[in-house]
Parts: C-alpha cells; structure tokens; sequence
C-alpha cells in the first residue's frame, strides 16, 4: 500500500537486461554495458522474492519481464518452481518473441499463463530499422507458437513512430482481429537509452485513434478497466459510404496512453529490476535494494519491511501529466526500458 491508497497487487520482475533486439525506442544501437551475472537475481532469489511478495504483501498476478526474458538459460526452471510454490498464482511474460518457436511448449508446460509479444510492423524492411535486427520471421513464428500451444489470451504490444510505422497502426490492427490477439498500442515513453525522446514527437493516443477510425470504428469496452493500463475498445468495421460501424464486434484493441492520459491514480504495479532493485513507478529515480539486503542475510520480514517502505513513498505521479508540451518538472530516468523491465 502506498500513502494514497494504492495497493501494487501486480508485480513486474525482470529476470535479465539483455535483450537480442535494439528497438529505437529502448536501447542504443551499440554500447550499453549489461549487469554482470553476479548482479542478476538467481533463480532461487527470484522465488523467494515472488514469495515474499505472494504471501506477505498482497500480490496476484506475476509478469515477467526483461531485457529479453527468452535469453536467460534458466528460464523454464524458473517459471516451475514459481508454478511449483503458488500453484493459483497467474504467471505472464511480455516478450520480443525472438526464440519462442522453440521454447513455448516448454513454458507452458512449466506453468506459464500466458504472454505478450512486441510487435511494431509486419513488414521485414521496417521492422528492422526498428528493432536493428532482420528477426520478423522468427517474431512470427514465435507468435504462431505460442497461440499453437494455448498461452493465451495473447496480446499484441506496438508503439508507433511517426514516419516510420504508424501508418501500419490500421493493418496491424486488422492483423491481429484476423488472428484472434488482442492489439495494444502504446504510446512512446521517455525510456529511450539515447535519451531522443520529445513529446512532440511521439504518437499520441488520440493520433492513434483517429488513424484506427480510417478503416474501424471504436466503442469504449464496458467491462471495467480495473487498474489496467489500456483502455480497451470494441472493434467493428467502418463502413465507408456511410462513414458508420458495421458489422458484428470483431474483438478488442487497447491503447496505453501513459504520457497523455496517464492512469496513476489507479497504479497497482510493484517493479523488480533484474538485480533485485524494487521500483515503485517505471519512471521513478528512485530504486530500493532488495537484492543486497536478502544476501546480507536478511529474514522475510525484513525484506518485506524495505519493500513496504518503498512502495509507502511511491509518487502520486509520474509527472507528465502536466506542465504542457516540456513537462519540465519530469527528468527522465536514467535506465533505459531494457534495464527496468516494462
């Protein structure tokens, strides 16, 4: 619980910061220097720190994270002995899908729930100069075998660039309908490593709707958001004479509006970084060690004491709502999105 009534039921964990993209809106494209293996959290402190968390101070749901998640050797054994202590406990990942052909069956039978995967164009040329890598079709391959194994429901995560791909935002759309996922379009965040980030840049979510309503029309989903951090929408065909929806509803998309209509009052998210530093807010500047406490032989207790207060002081905002165009009371962190964990 924090000092405004916001209890973080739902943890982030990030169990690496490598990562085998370098997306533009996250990493360099040369030269970020990755934590050393004695820094990273191991298996075993990754359980008992979810366990602390379950047990102790109200989590419900788990989503791994990165870096890249996929790249971390052990990662299957990690996801069983979670499954193996908190049998009811729903266990996520948001991942590149760059291996997952390989290693879906595995996750599942491991105890995965399900998974989301970053997916900004379908087109090979404009994905690499996105991500700097030549990976779409292994992207979709993961993809397809995913849905081919039931880690569902699976979603669909896309940021658009102007100039770049958000003149794809309708067909990806009409992509994942086609294929039964759930499409989220989030706005770019100030998380860059290179530090580019303008607001003026970045596609807003009303840019995104309207480039959505060129060919769907979208109605808010009435089922409660519930702390979520897209607002979701049904989607039906526009008719293009009559300018009107038609048709049957053809499932849901989500926009994540974190920059322009940021939904902090309801944050129930706690972060982990991949060296067991506890984040209140993915933007704070702040970070408290968990990680360094429990090797100092710390007792459960007192691990779940220095998270508390961590997360008593969490920010009422994240300080972009406000202040215009410069928001000048926010300094972006230091650490890119790959070294967090999203």
């Amino acid at each position: 619980m924090d000092r405004f009534g916001r209890q973080a039921t739902d943890m982030r964990l990030s169990v690496t910061d490598k990562c085998n993209l370098r997306c533009t809106y996250c990493m360099p494209a040369e030269g970020l220097q990755w934590l050393s293996k004695q820094a990273v959290m191991t298996a075993g402190e990754i359980v008992r720190i979810v366990g602390i968390g379950v047990e102790r101070l109200g989590v419900r749901e788990l989503r791994l994270t990165g870096g890249e998640p996929l790249v971390r050797p052990d990662l299957a054994a990690i996801i069983a002995a979670l499954r193996e202590h908190h049998p009811d406990l729903p266990i996520s990942m948001t991942t590149n899908g760059v291996g997952l052909d390989r290693k879906a069956q595995a996750l599942k039978e491991t105890g995965l729930t399900r998974i989301n995967v970053s997916l900004d164009s379908l087109h090979e040329e404009t994905f690499t100069r996105l991500t700097r890598r030549p990976f779409l079709s292994k992207v979709l391959a993961g993809v397809e075998a995913a849905r081919a194994v039931g880690l569902g429901p699976l979603k669909i995560n896309a940021v658009l660039m102007r100039g770049i791909n958000d003149h794809e935002a309708a067909g990806l759309l009409a992509w994942a309908l086609e294929h039964g996922f759930e499409l989220r379009f989030i706005e770019q965040m100030p998380l860059d490593a290179d530090h580019g980030w303008t607001r003026r840049a970045m596609i807003t979510a009303d840019e995104i709707h309207g480039l959505l309503s060129q060919e769907f029309c979208l109605r808010p989903d009435p089922r409660a958001r519930d702390g979520a951090p897209a607002a979701r929408f049904q989607v039906r065909r526009r008719d293009p004479a009559r300018g009107e929806a038609t048709g049957p509803v053809l499932g849901t998309a989500g926009i994540i509006a974190s920059v322009t209509e940021p939904f902090c009052s309801d944050c129930r998210r706690t972060r982990i970084t991949a060296e067991g530093k506890i984040m209140s807010c993915l933007f704070s500047r702040e970070e408290f060690d968990l990680l360094g406490l429990l090797r100092e032989g710390a007792d459960d207790d007192e691990l779940a004491v220095r998270w508390q207060d961590a997360m008593w002081v969490k920010p009422r905002a994240h300080g972009m709502d406000h202040g215009g165009l410069g928001a000048a009371d926010f300094i972006q962190p230091d650490r890119s999105m790959s070294a967090i964990g999203g």
